[in-house]
């Protein structure tokens, strides 16, 4: 895949630029837990803007006509966001550990479901394929656990991708399955040294379609990620330069 040699290349001079001082990593962190929170919502509805996210997550204000569940939304996911940095520093990660993540995303939201397994049926709208059963989410997440730490030699983008469709496909929880997939996929990348990698809410219709064909044949999908990947570079060497 010829994007795959590009990023590879690409991922040279980002670590020319390396290491960042704690004053840039920190303010990178700042600048990348907007992006992702407002990007990662935005793509399951969320109406915030990129400013309303910045007030809600550093200033803790609410906006006037807004839905306050977008709020915690907000307010959730970057919470989830500085777990993340702390997991990335771990071997791999665990079960409680995607518990946790998706806790302290949807803790305001619904605290009854926050950090558990799904106990009902659930259907994604516009698929044709449907999910696992409930009471078969426990022995897939186990499975997707041990898939999780073997990174079976594949190239970090088409590992991070592949992290990402499986857990979408397991659906584990009632809701934030989306949000939490993403977060993994990043997770997957921070461990091999790539930027944190947006999906722009502008092309959510090509992501679900990809998701989709990834059922079957997930080359599309992977080279929709790498693109992603791609911008991510791109966009980290240009705030650093």
């Amino acid at each position: 895949m010829k994007i795959l040699k590009e990023i590879s290349q690409l991922q040279k001079k980002v670590e020319v630029l390396r290491p960042l001082s704690e004053e840039q990593n920190e303010e990178l962190k700042k600048y990348y837990k907007v992006g992702l929170t407002y990007s990662s919502n935005a793509l399951e509805g969320n109406s915030l803007t990129e400013s309303e996210t910045k007030i809600a997550i550093e200033d803790g204000l609410t906006v006037a006509g807004k839905p306050l569940k977008d709020y915690y939304e907000a307010v959730g996911h970057a919470k989830s966001f500085d777990l993340l940095f702390q997991l990335a520093k771990n071997e791999s990660i665990t079960e409680s550990d995607i518990k946790k993540l998706h806790k302290f995303f949807f803790q305001g939201i619904d605290p009854e479901k926050a950090g558990k397994y799904r106990k009902i049926r659930v259907f994604i709208s516009g698929s044709k394929y449907l999910l696992p059963k409930p009471e078969d989410v426990p022995a897939l997440m186990s499975q997707f656990i041990i898939e999780f730490g073997k990174n079976p030699g594949l190239h970090p983008v088409v590992w991070a991708a592949e992290v990402h469709k499986q857990f979408v496909f397991v659906h584990p929880f009632v809701d934030g399955n989306g949000r939490i997939a993403r977060l993994l996929m990043n997770f997957a990348l921070l461990k091999n040294a790539f930027p944190i990698t947006i999906i722009p809410p502008i092309r959510r219709i090509d992501y679900i379609n990809a998701l989709e064909k990834a059922h079957k044949d997930d080359k599309i999908f992977i080279e929709f990620i790498a693109e992603a990947v791609h911008q991510a570079q791109l966009e980290y060497i240009r705030l650093l330069k």
